[in-house]
């Protein structure tokens, strides 16, 4: 098994940079008016984590869209203590996500998307409909609420292992 990262949290989203910000700024240069969900939301969890005392890190743009950009980051994920995932869309980011580590996984679903994502209630039923192991969900939009999540799990299995 790959060692743990002290004191690591890691925030993953699919949005806000590589080809979904070039997208965002092109629409936004015609004219549109453009919000990047995923990013103020995996905004507040990590900041919400690194208030809390956890050091973060944070891996943006890999959604499912380009899986390979996920996987370019194997090493963070297998080194974190617990990962908060934040997804629109259908959600699968996190499912995703859990299949391929050991720790716990929150799942945070945002309420900004395009189609039948019905203001994030799609991703938070993807998500609790999920069948992997290790993953926790959160209501759509709480990123503080999955930082806060993560902070105690990951405090507790700081002060679990100093005890040992």
């Amino acid at each position: 098994m790959a060692a743990r990262l002290d004191g690591k949290v890691c925030v993953i989203t699919g949005a806000g940079g590589g080809m979904g910000r070039e997208a965002a700024l092109l629409f936004s240069e015609e004219g549109a008016r453009v919000c990047v969900a995923d990013l103020p939301v995996a905004e507040e969890a990590a900041v919400t984590a690194e208030i809390l005392g956890n050091d973060v890190v944070r891996v943006y743009d890999v959604g499912i869209a380009g899986l390979h950009r996920l996987l370019d980051h194997k090493n963070e994920l297998l080194r974190a203590r617990v990962i908060i995932v934040v997804a629109g869309m259908e959600g699968a980011l996190p499912s995703i996500v859990a299949s391929l580590v050991d720790v716990p996984v929150i799942g945070v679903p945002t309420s900004v998307g395009y189609g039948t994502g019905i203001k994030g209630v799609a991703a938070l039923m993807g998500m609790l409909n999920s069948c992997a192991a290790g993953l926790l969900v959160v209501n759509i939009d709480n990123g503080f609420g999955a930082g806060y999540a993560a902070s105690n799990i990951n405090l507790n299995i700081e002060n679990h292992s100093n005890k040992m």
